[in-house]
């Protein structure tokens, strides 16, 4: 079989000697048969076709290669037979199908220092068109080099170098071809969304506490599970999609849970929250984010941003509601009903009209309690060891991890005021504590009188229970702490307050609803949306008036009557007038 050399023109033929591999027969008969790496040569290659040596001072010729077939038979003398055995060949000239395999070689670039590339030598393929396939590859990768560039040249052999001892593969000339266009290395692999999202998330050192553990939460509950292992270039929409296919999976679970006559499922999606339309929102903002820092660190990688062609439901917040007698009816009636369906599922067994309670469809995500309604829940409420905590978030509009992570060193109860600095947020079961959301959340908070002396029967009521609790007290410095002192966990406090709304008779709302109702009485109390936006600590009054406010009622009717009083007219006294005659068109008087 004749061979050529690694260029064209670059050498000739070396008389007498076979194409066969020379390495020792010991060596290759310990060989696999698979696809190898053969570092040593067939002929002695020339030498880079440089006059210098000097690979910038002369075009880069192109590689040809060449394929030829061998096996690892031996001779009578023990010699390995490679290329010149006998059964490579029927008898009729032609390549048999069942002995030896197919290798190419090809010629590479030198070193960045000039020294001499052992040419690239693979093998183990099962025909000549498997061996020229991947031949043709290894020389389009050597093409992508523009003629004279030599230092790319060698950019990519190193490229194909490192790939082959790493993988087994060539890289792939996509790829390779991107990273060149875009002036990078492309012996560098490009990383896996796993490893880039925690290269990012890592290389942001200013963010909020609260917006790094968001961040991280994002990355390890969605991204590294599904789709993690994926390189970054290799990303694709419908890998995204895939993400949040599982969430609402995750959703769909959790609510067959929460409605299931299986009190262990109840059981196991306690805590569990639905991930709505806002928060995926955010989880796919986390990852436009870091894709978009990759995509300004190494332009022309990616040719666009995955995350960003994905379409979700808007995220919009939802507007609160008010629980109005009409509505409370109609909630009433299908929560019996699921009640009573409930209890004919379990024939007999245990059924929680809590869970059923909780799980009944609302008019909208978000509802508030009227005042009466709150004043209800605040009459049950009073003798609940944390009935200050709940007198707190429904008059003043804190969140629930601003009322487990309030401080007694915080609250003056003299001056009456209370600072609110810190939150304990959950992530999962775990909690954490940090400062709250945004800027606008760390702000004092004044308080009423009796808000202050609820305060102060709840401290009395806590050394009470330090008292009773002796050496197992823990003395965490939290304003509101569990019976021994520890820290309330945010799950456990929206447990209680469900129960205690529940036993009240109330319609169902969430914890935060407590602080969208605190807004809605503030405007019923007179004042305006910026007193609002101070109170609840908000970053713009535009929050308070699109979101964190409910017009009652009351009000609604108030304002009407107060524009039908601006436009109504006025009932003038009667005046005499003189008689009118009229003639045709005319008019005497």
């Amino acid at each position: 079989m004749h061979r050529t050399s690694g260029f064209q023109g670059a050498g000739r033929p070396v008389p007498g000697q076979s194409a066969q591999n020379t390495a020792s027969p010991a060596a290759l008969e310990r060989r696999p048969a698979g696809r190898q790496f053969l570092s040593r040569p067939a002929v002695p290659a020339p030498r880079w076709p440089f006059p210098d040596n000097n690979p910038e001072t002369r075009e880069v010729p192109m590689a040809a290669g060449n394929t030829f077939k061998q096996c690892g038979c031996r001779g009578e003398d023990g010699t390995r037979l490679g290329q010149q055995c006998p059964r490579l060949r029927r008898g009729n000239g032609t390549w048999s199908t069942r002995h030896g395999r197919w290798y190419y070689q090809l010629e590479l670039p030198p070193r960045a220092d000039g020294a001499r590339r052992a040419p690239l030598r693979r093998g183990g393929f099962d025909t000549q068109t498997d061996a020229e396939q991947e031949l043709r590859q290894a020389r389009e990768l050597l093409a992508i080099a523009a003629p004279g560039d030599a230092e790319t040249a060698i950019r990519i052999a190193d490229a194909i170098t490192k790939s082959v001892r790493e993988t087994g593969k060539l890289p792939d000339p996509g790829r390779v071809r991107k990273a060149v266009g875009g002036g990078h290395d492309p012996a560098t692999r490009p990383p896996t969304v796993s490893e880039w999202l925690e290269e990012w998330l890592a290389a942001k050192k200013n963010l909020r506490p609260g917006t790094a553990r968001g961040y991280a939460s994002h990355i390890r509950l969605y991204y590294q599970p599904h789709v993690g292992y994926i390189s970054i270039d290799r990303l694709r929409v419908t890998d995204v999609a895939s993400v949040f296919e599982a969430i609402d999976e995750l959703n769909e679970a959790i609510t067959a849970a929460r409605t299931s006559s299986d009190p262990a499922r109840r059981a196991g999606a306690k805590g569990r929250r639905l991930i709505g339309a806002a928060t995926q929102q955010r989880i796919r903002a986390t990852l436009r984010s870091a894709i978009s820092t990759y995509m300004k660190q190494h332009q022309g990688m990616l040719p666009a941003n995955v995350a960003s062609l994905l379409e979700l439901p808007a995220g919009d917040r939802p507007r609160p509601l008010v629980w109005t007698d009409e509505r409370v009816q109609a909630w009433q009636k299908d929560f019996e009903a699921r009640l009573a369906r409930a209890r004919e599922r379990a024939h007999g067994g245990r059924v929680s009209p809590l869970d059923i309670w909780i799980s009944t469809p609302r008019p909208s995500p978000v509802m508030v309690w009227t005042p009466a309604q709150t004043m209800v829940f605040l009459a049950a409420a009073a003798r609940h060891r944390l009935y200050a905590m709940w007198r707190l978030i429904a008059s003043r509009g804190l969140r629930r991890g601003e009322g487990c992570g309030l401080r007694r060193t915080d609250t003056d109860l003299r001056g009456a005021v209370t600072t609110i600095r810190w939150q304990i947020t959950q992530l999962g079961w775990d909690t954490a504590q940090g400062a709250p959301k945004s800027d606008a959340g760390e702000r004092q908070v004044a308080l009423d009188a009796d808000t202050v002396a609820c305060i102060r029967a709840h401290r009395q009521r806590q050394q009470e229970e330090k008292e009773a609790a002796g050496d197992a007290w823990t003395d965490s410095g939290f304003e509101f702490t569990s019976p021994d002192g520890t820290l309330l966990h945010p799950a456990v406090v929206t447990d209680m307050f469900e129960q205690l709304a529940y036993l009240a008779g109330l319609p169902p709302i969430r914890l935060h609803d407590l602080r969208h109702g605190a807004a809605t009485l503030l405007l019923a109390a007179g004042h305006d949306m910026k007193v609002v936006q101070a109170t609840l600590g908000l970053s713009s009054i535009t929050i308070a008036a699109d979101t964190y406010t409910s017009v009652l009622p009351q009000l609604a009717r108030q304002s009407a009557e107060d524009v039908a009083a601006l436009i109504r007219p006025a009932q003038a006294p009667a005046r005499a007038r003189p008689a009118a005659t009229r003639t045709g068109n005319s008019r005497r008087r």
